[in-house]
């Protein structure tokens, strides 16, 4: 099964060379798709720099800071313009492990339709946050299971593969929101369409080099945008033909 890994980036020169070549070494192998939003440190000249020598990294390149959402979802269908069967989230600063994409990939392959690289369920764990970081992260979950009844023990993880079936079907042109909600909202729609989500436990280690994107807008977006996706109805794309 043909498989693209995309990974925004925004200032992650830090980070950028180690990541693409831990994951061109990869077997089975994977594509890479770098969606950089006008990163000012050099990042998408650094992966041009690779793409002269390996034919699987491919550059979406964005002019300004656009937000994750926006950047997964232009990721998403350059993906399936180029007629990927699996497609994978992840981070660039190494928070997510790209040995753990061979696990994702298996479990999709045998049968799941999401799978989410996960803290959260047995045998997940953190490495490297403060315990109130790993609180507000884990009863976030909590919070959203009461209310969208998700099922995700994980809801806001961002290290995911899908089946290129569930992307046509969501209506990614409907999609919301941008941050933490964004992760949100993709499982919440996948969910009730009908897809099957499965955890698959990690270790998320905190980012070493770089500097972090997160904000208190981005948690204060999530916690109102589940209540939004509560009352909104999950319709799946017009446009989608098996």
């Amino acid at each position: 099964m043909k498989s693209v890994v995309i990974i925004p980036t925004y200032n992650e020169i830090e980070n950028i060379q180690r990541m693409l070549d831990t994951v061109m070494a990869l077997e089975p192998a994977f594509d890479v798709l770098i969606v950089d939003d006008g990163s000012p440190d050099g990042t998408a000249q650094a992966v041009k720099k690779n793409q002269k020598s390996q034919e699987r990294i491919h550059l979406l390149e964005r002019s300004g800071k656009l937000g994750l959402g926006t950047a997964y979802i232009a990721g998403f269908k350059w993906a399936l313009q180029h007629e990927y069967d699996l497609i994978f989230e992840m981070d660039c600063d190494f928070s997510h492990n790209p040995k753990d994409l061979i696990r994702l990939q298996e479990a999709c392959v045998n049968g799941a339709s999401v799978a989410v690289g996960s803290r959260y369920t047995s045998g997940g764990k953190v490495n490297n946050w403060p315990m109130g970081r790993i609180m507000m992260s884990y009863f976030a979950s909590v919070y959203v299971n009461l209310i969208l009844w998700l099922g995700v023990k994980d809801s806001t993880a961002g290290f995911k593969c899908y089946r290129r079936e569930v992307l046509e079907r969501i209506d990614l042109n409907r999609i919301q929101f941008i941050g933490y909600a964004f992760q949100i909202e993709m499982k919440y729609n996948a969910h009730q369409l009908g897809f099957s989500i499965e955890e698959v436990p990690i270790t998320f280690i905190d980012r070493e080099l770089g500097t972090s994107k997160m904000s208190m807008n981005i948690f204060r977006e999530a916690f109102l945008g589940v209540l939004q996706m509560r009352f909104r109805k999950v319709t799946p794309n017009p446009d989608f033909k098996p």
